[in-house]
């Protein structure tokens, strides 16, 4: 609400507000104890207080020093009226008001004539001395050739500083030699306790073996074109007959401008000549115009058993003279493998062995404990895909007693013929038989001529059980051509023997 107007206000028609009373807020106690004014103070500024204006008092001054101190670092006696001076001109003339100078910049520019040591100029270089006396005259410096033969130093002076050179010398050669043969924690004088000159090697051990065979262990290197590879052999014949595979040099026997080249352990290389192959069993021998050939022992490998040590030399990768050890893990395993490049099947009974066989040993021996060849190394067990990869301990060789038997008639005639029942045969394994079942029959041929017909599942020759048409047919081959065996099949569920005389394939 307005305040009422006064009567004056109302006359002059003016109408005017009374000013508002000041509203003071409380103040709290504790801030007006920190921030308010002290007590007797009304303005701003306190004139209780007045600057000190009593006389300050004097300094207490240091105590003086010690005596020894003032000897030591004070002014000497006498020099009360020394004064500082710096080094002018010395050609300028002095002024009249001040003393000599005690020093200058041609006896000693940086001497500090403040200094409390004793003042006088430097040691003066030259004869001349401060104590008057006169520096002894100097001769010129002798060389060696006048030490020694000049006659300017006494003989006994001579040999008194060679002995003493000596004395230098050998105490500082001791003191080296000790040294160097105390060293530190790690070094010393190494000891070694040295083998005999010669190892003695029982006649079984695997190096002797080696040492024995490899020379008989060749090389055999192919080039066709721009094809090639290598493989291995071994020397069966002084006249230089050398057994392999056939796959090793079936790339020299269908190219004409090939090169085959056979490899000594010694680093003798010479040509090589085809005899004969048999693809289907995968052997080969070539032949080589050599003088006193190693040749390697032929053994028998119908007396082998599962376990029995042997030893695989040949030239895996090219690597010559590489040996192995294993043992025999099975005998009589019937192996398969396609023929290249138009070759028939190549079907063999295999010796199964752990030794160590890879690409390039194709070809090399397969020893006994003895030493004595007992088969030829031609087939590995991959675990690629594609057959890539090396050893896995599956590998296979030809038994050396069927090998013989074929290079023999390789060296004989160029080829060689093996027994056939006249039959295509495909594994089967059912409830009732599990052989090589009969899928056709050759007309006319031993099969058809004894009655078997197809879809008969032949399940043992002679007295050798077939499980599988690998080793149908390694069954038929144990046979000679001609000769009668009695053939087991299964027709309908029903057990049948016929006889069957062999024919050539």
């Amino acid at each position: 609400m307005s305040d009422p107007a006064t009567p004056k206000q109302e006359e002059s028609g003016e109408h005017r507000l009374r000013p508002r009373p000041i509203a003071r807020p409380p103040v709290d106690p504790a801030m007006a104890a920190t921030f308010g004014r002290p007590k007797g103070v009304d303005g701003s500024f306190d004139l209780l207080h007045s600057p000190d204006t009593e006389a300050r008092p004097q300094p207490v001054l240091a105590p003086p020093p010690p005596p020894s101190l003032a000897q030591a670092f004070g002014r000497q006696p006498g020099d009360e009226g020394v004064v500082l001076q710096r080094p002018g001109d010395d050609k300028a003339e002095p002024s009249d008001h001040a003393d000599e100078p005690l020093w200058t910049s041609d006896a000693d520019p940086w001497r500090d004539p403040g200094s409390p040591a004793v003042l006088g100029q430097p040691a003066l270089r030259g004869a001349e001395r401060v104590d008057g006396d006169v520096e002894r005259p100097t001769g010129p410096l002798l060389s060696l050739p006048e030490l020694l033969f000049g006659r300017r130093v006494k003989p006994t002076a001579l040999a008194l500083l060679g002995v003493l050179a000596l004395l230098v010398g050998t105490a500082g050669g001791a003191v080296g030699w000790g040294l160097a043969a105390a060293g530190d924690s790690l070094t010393g004088e190494l000891n070694i306790a040295e083998a005999e000159a010669a190892k003695e090697r029982p006649a079984g051990s695997v190096a002797a073996i080696a040492q024995k065979v490899s020379p008989a262990v060749v090389s055999i290197e192919v080039e066709a074109g721009q094809s090639g590879g290598v493989g291995s052999g071994v020397v069966i014949d002084h006249e230089g007959y050398i057994l392999t595979n056939h796959h090793v040099v079936s790339q020299a026997s269908r190219a004409d401008d090939a090169k085959l080249t056979v490899v000594f352990t010694d680093g003798t290389r010479l040509k090589g000549a085809i005899v004969g192959s048999d693809p289907k069993t995968d052997l080969a021998v070539l032949k080589v115009n050599v003088q006193n050939p190693v040749v390697i022992e032929i053994g028998d490998s119908d007396a082998l058993a599962a376990g029995d040590r042997v030893m695989a030399i040949g030239s895996p990768f090219g690597l010559e003279n590489t040996v192995t050890e294993g043992i025999v893990s099975a005998l009589n395993r019937p192996v398969t493998a396609p023929g290249e490049n138009g070759d028939p099947p190549v079907t063999y009974d295999a010796i199964q062995t752990d030794a160590a066989i890879n690409p390039g040993n194709s070809g090399g021996a397969l020893v006994d404990s003895t030493g004595a060849l007992v088969g030829i190394n031609s087939m590995i067990r991959t675990a690629g895909s594609a057959g890539e990869g090396g050893s896995i301990g599956l590998g296979f060789a030809i038994p050396i007693n069927q090998a013989i038997d074929i290079s023999d008639s390789l060296v004989r005639d160029g080829s060689v013929k093996h027994a056939s029942l006249g039959v295509n045969a495909a594994s089967v394994s059912a409830n009732t038989s599990q052989g090589a079942q009969v899928r056709n029959v050759e007309p006319n041929g031993p099969a058809a001529r004894a009655g078997i017909a197809e879809g008969d599942v032949v399940v043992k020759v002679g007295d050798r059980r077939v499980r599988n048409a690998a080793e149908l047919t390694v069954a038929v081959r144990e046979h000679e051509i001609g000769q009668s065996v009695p053939v087991q099949v299964v027709r309908e569920g029903r057990q049948l023997t016929v006889d069957v005389t062999l024919g050539s394939d």
